[in-house]
């Protein structure tokens, strides 16, 4: 019997192997029958050369867990191993078998697995002992067995082997019990080898019988050896491929439509891609695709492979071209990725603009599931939003549909400022901004629904990317200024009735907290709102993608900011400014006169000290000015407020304004409904 040590740089390498190597224990499991399947491709092909004139029969392998005996064994009936061949591939860690067979075949064996030859070792992760038992196709060959406690250590000789092939026992150790467990396995098994190109044996299948469930004698075969991504879409009908996302994905939705990819140049490249149903409520569920190579299950982690957009796609792909560390478990971001990356981004795109081309209508019924994705890409790819600008729908209020070369050509006449500036108007929430979208429908606007949640960022993308154009949201200010133009009536207001007005339409506003509100009086039509609440655009843009960008804390703690927009054409606002005038003009225009004296004064007083620090005589009449104008302000603040009780209509026509944009709560609803009632009285 041999006895030696494996040839390897130091004795740490089956800790290394057990801990660091692969980043799943489990993953062993998916190596070692990878390697039984690349025996088994060998044995073909060197058949098919004409270098093995045997029967190759039916292929499988075999995995079989022994739980009394403490043992799990991968078994095949492959190429076998001489011991030469244990002493080279096995003995020397790292030398890979399947890499030298590529090299000798590199032009026919297109799918034999293995590339770096360490994948035996990872059984080494869950055992105390494994033992091979193998016999070579070669004639005359005879058997051996090698064992390995996991130390450097091991034993070569005669093994008991009759059959051409391998088996591979695995005696678990005492942390790896669960490997030991059937069901446990075959879960593995399904994950990892669902779709080997050799027929995977696990057990027997079972049956319920006499209620319990128990074997039956036919063996469990765990995969599928032809998945529908390896044949070629002229093979496939629609049903074919709807009944293969369901062996995917169990029990959910059908998917809207899929993509088949097949291209053998500049790379291979296999997989087929569905659309699943994407609601509005934006959840990146990623891990949805499955990236295999030659068949074996390689991640659910696609990332570099697949652009970060397409991971709301589910699917597989399968890429032996796509460069894999040694456990098969992590990508190296080189340029072969990049390549696949950049042919998928054009295989979807392409798609979708087919698909739009073909029949329109179909495009858009489906259009409100698939948007957050094309509207994820064109934020995060560059390439793809390129190819969109074809087939992006912008839907409105009224659920019509436009390409963004249609809607420019509907909205341009009417929706242009005085400043040559097309405005889109959008709205985000059709129920909630229902008085806005219809306001501004009634002068003839037509109004974008953007209710996503990227669409505050979509906004942004659409203002870079369209020529002259801005997007405005249709309550960010009142109709007659979402589209400026040069016929802007202007409110009329004398300063003692623009004093008292915007001190009386404050006052409502102050229950409402971490929010702050500015009055502002405009010329709006007759029979426009009294009170309209808007708010600044680029405030609000600013607060909503700090919610989304921790980076911007900073607008995000900023309070929520409206404008009370007081309408004063209106006939009750005109009754309320002409009454409030009658019983406060006495007391307010000489407050305001006072004030503007004072400030006159404190402002002459520091212009004729120049840059030079005040006097303090100087000093004394600037701080005695500010007294006046501050005692003043508080008198006549005192004045409107002590009148405010007396014009109730104040409180509610802003309590009607801030109800309307979910503003009014609590207290402040029991009052005005209160209110409400006495009105009616």
């Amino acid at each position: 019997m041999q006895k030696g040590t494996i040839g390897v740089t130091t004795e740490n390498i089956f800790p290394v192997i057990k801990k660091f190597l692969y980043s799943d224990h489990e993953i062993f499991l998916r190596e070692l029958v990878s390697n039984a399947v690349d025996a088994t491709q060998k044995l073909r092909a060197l058949s098919s050369f004409g270098e093995f004139k045997g029967e190759v029969g039916n292929p499988t392998v075999r995995v079989t867990v022994d739980k009394e005996a403490g043992t799990l064994t991968v078994s095949d009936s492959g190429i076998g191993m001489t011991a030469e061949d244990v002493d080279k591939y096995i003995n020397q860690i790292a030398f890979s078998g399947a890499e030298e067979f590529l090299n000798k075949y590199k032009d026919t064996a297109a799918s034999i697995i293995g590339h770096f030859g360490l994948g035996f070792y990872s059984a080494f992760m869950v055992s105390k002992k494994v033992v091979i038992e193998s016999l070579s196709y070669k004639d005359g060959a005879e058997a051996v067995r090698w064992e390995c406690d996991g130390s450097p250590e091991y034993s070569m000789g005669a093994g008991e082997r009759k059959e051409r092939g391998t088996d591979i026992i695995l005696y678990i150790d005492d942390e790896s019990k669960e490997f030991l467990d059937q069901q446990r396995v075959d879960t593995l098994l399904r994950k990892y080898c669902r779709f080997l190109p050799v027929p995977v044996i696990s057990g027997k299948e079972r049956e319920w019988k006499d209620g319990a469930w128990t074997d039956t004698d036919k063996d469990l075969v765990i995969n599928s050896t032809e998945p529908q991504w390896m044949k070629k879409p002229s093979e496939l009908t629609d049903a074919d491929y709807l009944a293969f996302y369901q062996e995917l994905y169990p029990g959910q939705e059908e998917p809207l439509f899929w993509i088949h990819l097949n291209v053998d140049y500049p790379f291979n490249l296999t997989g087929i891609l569905y659309f699943p149903k994407i609601k509005n409520n934006f959840d990146i569920n990623r891990n949805r695709i499955q990236l295999y190579c030659n068949q074996v299950y390689v991640t659910d982690s696609v990332e570099g492979v697949v652009p970060e957009f397409m991971q709301l796609l589910q699917g597989v792909i399968d890429s032996p071209d796509i460069p894999l560390n040694v456990s098969r478990s992590y990508l190296q971001a080189d340029s072969a990725v990049k390549k696949i990356s950049s042919y998928i981004t054009k295989k979807v795109a392409g798609r979708l603009d087919e698909l739009f081309r073909a029949d329109r209508a179909e495009f858009e019924k489906k259009w409100d599931d698939i948007r957050i994705f094309i509207v994820y890409g064109m934020l995060t790819d560059e390439k793809f939003c390129e190819a969109a600008m074809k087939f992006m729908l912008l839907k409105d209020t009224e659920g019509h549909y436009y390409t963004l070369d249609e809607y420019k050509t509907l909205v341009e006449a009417n929706q242009t400022d005085a400043e040559g500036k097309i405005v889109y108007l959008y709205a985000t929430d059709a129920t909630a901004q229902y008085d806005y979208i219809k306001a501004a429908n009634d002068r003839g606007y037509n109004v974008l629904l953007l209710d996503g949640q990227l669409d505050n960022h979509f906004v942004g993308l659409l203002e870079r990317k369209l020529e002259n154009t801005s997007l405005v949201r249709v309550d960010s200010d009142v109709t007659d200024n979402l589209i400026r133009k040069n016929d802007r009536k202007v409110a009329e207001l004398s300063p003692t009735a623009r004093a008292i007005m915007t001190r009386l339409f404050e006052q409502p506003t102050r229950k409402v907290e971490k929010t702050s509100f500015m009055v502002q009086f405009e010329a709006l039509a007759a029979g426009s709102q009294p009170v309209v609440l808007t708010q600044n655009e680029y405030m609000r843009r600013m607060k909503e993608m700090a919610a989304l960008q921790p980076g911007m804390n900073f607008y995000g703690e900023l309070p929520d900011s409206y404008t009370v927009v007081v309408n004063t054409e209106h006939p009750l606002v005109k009754n309320i400014i002409s009454k409030a005038e009658t019983a406060l003009d006495a007391k307010v225009e000489p407050l305001l006169k006072t004030i503007d004296e004072a400030n006159s004064k404190a402002e002459e007083t520091r212009k004729s000290a120049g840059k030079e620090e005040l006097s303090a005589e100087a000093k004394a009449t600037v701080d005695a000015a500010e007294k006046t104008v501050t005692d003043s302000r508080a008198a006549m603040d005192a004045a409107i407020d002590a009148y405010a009780p007396s014009e109730p209509a104040v409180a509610q026509l802003v309590d009607l304004a801030l109800l309307g944009n979910g503003l009014l709560r609590g207290e402040a609803l029991s009052a005005f409904i209160a209110r409400s009632v006495e009105l009616l009285k």
